[in-house]
């Protein structure tokens, strides 16, 4: 993103008087401005954006609240990436982005953390509502210091949010059904793994829960869904005899419904000889994920993109706080299928 000073440079002027051209202030000859608008046009230069920067004064200070990621969870990696990115493009037209984050298996950390962001008196908040009772709680605080804030990935519902930007998980579960039914026989059974205990507090797993029981339900079918709760995935050992004695118990069993980005631990520890009979399917482009895609070890995955989430999420937040741009209640990213044969084409981490 070329800048002022670059432009000025070019011009072979100051960047006062590239200013003043922005501006229209005046004080500069016509050869000299036409000089200047000409490289303007050439770069396809924001002049809104600077020009109500600078005319602000001030330094726009964006704060993003987004879970951590580790080597077993790794799909919040890709929205951190592009975050990055944003923050290295928006420096550069005096916008700064402040990095909170959380351990998305503690509340306690959330709250934490959440509370963190609103000491820092930020002028927005793009952040990930994990958890929805204490994300209710605290966004009243938001509301109350004027502080606009953005969803990402979860649309959370009941709250004053200007805008969310990501995946319809209801309709991403709706889609997974439909994919499930194709898959699999008449009168079989379905395993719906549910690996959070406060199912009803986490927004987007429990919206792709209830997507996939609805496709089943607006069907009336004969296929029976099995809730199936898991409280340790990082222990293999133990996750792979309970997934064993499941289906010895439910021999009806053909498909297994993961509505995160943890399908590879699942598929990872079944019996190599069982999983050739049952279709998995889960969510999210992560690595892990991909390599049990093209092992055929998982059948689908619904994938989005969230690394370009996260950076059009801080441009566009950064449009509204300089530029008064309004924002979409809702931008809704693409529903993707992965297979084995486009994985290598898809868009999650770029």
């Amino acid at each position: 993103m070329i800048t002022i000073n670059d432009i000025a440079k070019e011009a072979k002027v100051s960047a006062g008087t590239v200013d003043r051209v922005i501006h229209k202030r005046g004080g500069v000859s016509k050869k000299t401005e036409a000089k200047i608008k000409s490289i303007i046009a050439k770069h396809d230069f924001q002049i809104n954006a600077i020009a109500s920067s600078l005319a602000l004064n001030k330094r726009v200070q964006i704060a993003v609240l987004i879970p951590d990621y580790d080597a077993e969870n790794t799909f919040w990696k890709s929205p951190m990436m592009g975050i990055l990115k944003a923050k290295e493009e928006v420096k550069k037209i005096g916008a700064s982005v402040s990095y909170f984050s959380f351990n998305q298996f503690d509340e306690a950390s959330y709250v934490r953390q959440f509370k963190e962001v609103i000491a820092a008196k930020p002028d927005a908040l793009l952040l990930a509502p994990l958890f929805g009772s204490a994300t209710k709680v605290l966004a009243k605080e938001l509301d109350n210091k004027e502080i606009p804030y953005v969803f990402l990935n979860i649309n959370l519902e009941g709250c004053n949010n200007l805008s969310f930007i990501g995946q319809d998980s209801y309709m991403s579960g709706f889609l997974a059904g439909k994919l499930m039914r194709l898959s699999i026989n008449d009168k079989s059974a379905i395993a719906v793994m549910q690996t959070r205990a406060n199912l009803d507090n986490n927004h987007a797993i429990y919206k792709r829960i209830k997507g996939f029981e609805d496709y089943f339900k607006a069907n009336k079918d004969t296929v029976s869904l099995l809730n199936i709760n898991i409280a340790d995935l990082e222990n293999a050992a133990a996750l792979a005899e309970k997934l064993e004695a499941m289906l010895v118990e439910n021999p009806k069993i053909e498909g297994v419904y993961v509505p995160n980005s943890r399908v590879s631990s699942f598929a990872n520890v079944i019996n190599s000889s069982k999983i050739s009979e049952l279709v998995l399917i889960g969510f999210d482009g992560t690595e892990e994920n991909v390599s049990c895609l093209e092992n055929e070890k998982v059948a689908f995955l619904i994938s989005q993109q969230p690394f370009k989430e996260a950076y059009e999420a801080i441009k566009l937040m950064v449009d509204f706080l300089v530029d008064q741009k309004t924002l979409e209640e809702r931008i809704y990213s693409p529903i993707e299928i992965l297979t084995k044969e486009n994985a290598q084409f898809s868009k999650h981490s770029k």
